[in-house]
């Protein structure tokens, strides 16, 4: 079992239950699922970058990443409805706490200027989102075998009813918040 999960069952339970005067266990919010999410814009001319940024993420994953489709056409941009635009995985369980620790402790330190990631970017249900500008920052991406720096989106879904509860759940993970 991994380390922040076995700090979730104790130390974090705790802090969340002191804090918000919650009467019982099952009130306190818990982080639900993570979802990596990956636009690859260029993959319309060539197929190879598609492939290459799925290798990516399941290698950062750990696991199967699935391909999502253009819903809709746009001239402007040359899709047709159908193409493959992008992959996307979600994280629960076992994988997910050693996503999260794995980001907070190796990958978001190794960001060029790092004064910590954006406090406001909660939708207001609880949910958090991270954007990535660069997917070398992981240390399971090897440097020589990239072809193209690619971003990624991070999204925590949490079955918190607050932002504020979130924000407090997240900051007890040690998601480093900028000031």
């Amino acid at each position: 079992m991994s380390r922040l999960k076995d700090l979730y069952k104790d130390e974090i339970v705790n802090a969340m239950m002191k804090k918000f005067g919650y009467k019982n266990v099952m009130e306190v919010p818990k982080l639900d699922k993570i979802v990596i999410n990956m636009g690859v814009g260029e993959a319309k001319d060539n197929a190879k970058l598609l492939e290459s940024a799925v290798k990516d993420m399941e290698t950062i994953a750990g696991q199967k990443a699935v391909l999502t489709k253009a819903k809709n056409s746009v001239a402007n941009f040359k899709i047709r409805e159908g193409m493959s635009i992008g992959c996307k995985t979600t994280l629960r369980g076992e994988k997910m706490y050693e996503f999260l620790d794995r980001l907070v402790n190796l990958a978001l330190p190794r960001v060029r200027d790092f004064r910590g990631v954006n406090p406001n970017a909660f939708d207001g249900r609880g949910n958090y989102a991270l954007g990535i500008k660069e997917q070398i920052i992981f240390p399971e991406i090897e440097y020589d075998k990239v072809d193209k720096v690619r971003g990624m989106d991070i999204i925590f879904v949490t079955t918190a009813k607050t932002d504020e509860e979130a924000r407090e759940l997240l900051t007890l993970f040690n998601m480093p918040f900028a000031k």
